[in-house]
């Protein structure tokens, strides 16, 4: 819906923790903040978009057009924790999976993509054409870079 800072994964924490649209909407920056990943900046771009009237339209106005603006509680999703507490980056081109196949099977074995590497990251998944800056970062933080292969084993 265009708040600044708030892309897919950003979009998704908030799902997670909030459960809805209006809870988004209704929390503080001190709640917002003490969602997983958000920080002052994310928090208060946050209120700023929900201090904005025809935002707020926006958002009423697609409820009424039938999109879900709520998270519907599924215990099915998660089919193991066998990443559970592990964070992954994707990076490059895959041969037998979208890189939207690979955060699907992330999120259903209890792990977490995130965006960028950092200290934070605990396996780069890198496929052909891997980004030659998040290679460097991975090398000198010492993160293990793993093959979509490694990756299928690890989950199987």
């Amino acid at each position: 819906i265009g708040i600044r800072y708030v892309g897919e994964t950003v979009a998704k924490t908030l799902a997670n923790h909030f459960k809805s649209i209006d809870n988004i909407k209704n929390a503080s920056i001190e709640e917002l903040m003490d969602a997983e990943e958000i920080g002052e900046k994310i928090a208060a771009s946050i209120i700023g978009f929900f201090k904005n009237e025809s935002n707020n339209q926006l958002v009423e106005d697609l409820k009424s057009y039938g999109l879900q603006m709520a998270i519907i509680e599924n215990n099915n999703f998660v089919t193991s924790n066998k990443l559970e507490g592990k964070s992954f980056v994707i990076s490059g081109t895959f041969n037998s999976h979208s890189r939207d196949e690979i955060k699907e099977l992330i999120e259903q074995n209890g792990g977490k993509n995130i965006t960028s590497v950092s200290s934070k990251t605990n396996f780069i998944i890198a496929g052909e054409n891997m980004g030659p800056s998040k290679l460097a970062k991975a090398e000198k933080l010492n993160i293990q870079i793993i093959s979509e292969d490694g990756f299928m084993e690890m989950i199987k």
